[in-house]
């Protein structure tokens, strides 16, 4: 049977992939991992956890994350971040700049590529940066 929640692609795989179809995944997965990140909080009510959620997943949100894992990311990473932020999406929210949308899409790449290779430690690492970086702005 084919393990749909941890697929693995391989380099050349990977290398056929365009930039929004790494963002695709990759959507979903800081998505996912925003959803966890907000139960793991304690924010138990549907209402609550939704509307967090959007405030987070949101293009100056991703923006304003990838802003601080962007410092962090080795050569390999930057080459994906660059190769997302340089994608061109058929349109851009009205909620967000193209700047804002540019990066945001970097770092849905990238953290879609990250998965696709099987790099959950390092995704985990990522976003533990930005789920502090919001814990100090809260504070």
């Amino acid at each position: 049977m084919q393990d749909f929640l941890h697929p693995q692609l391989s380099d050349a795989a990977l290398g056929q992939l365009s930039a929004l179809a790494l963002a695709h995944i990759g959507d979903g997965v800081y998505e996912l991992m925003t959803r966890g990140a907000l139960v793991s909080d304690g924010l138990l009510t549907a209402k609550h956890l939704h509307s967090r959620t959007v405030q987070l997943v949101c293009a100056s949100a991703q923006h304003a994350a990838a802003q601080k894992v962007l410092p962090l990311l080795t050569e390999e990473e930057q080459a994906i971040f660059r190769h997302g932020r340089n994608a061109k999406p058929k349109t851009v929210p009205k909620s967000s700049s193209q700047a804002e949308y540019a990066y945001a899409t970097a770092l849905e790449s990238l953290f879609g590529w990250l998965f696709l290779k099987g790099r959950y430690d390092r995704l985990n690492e990522l976003y533990d940066v930005i789920a502090q970086s919001r814990s100090a702005q809260a504070e």
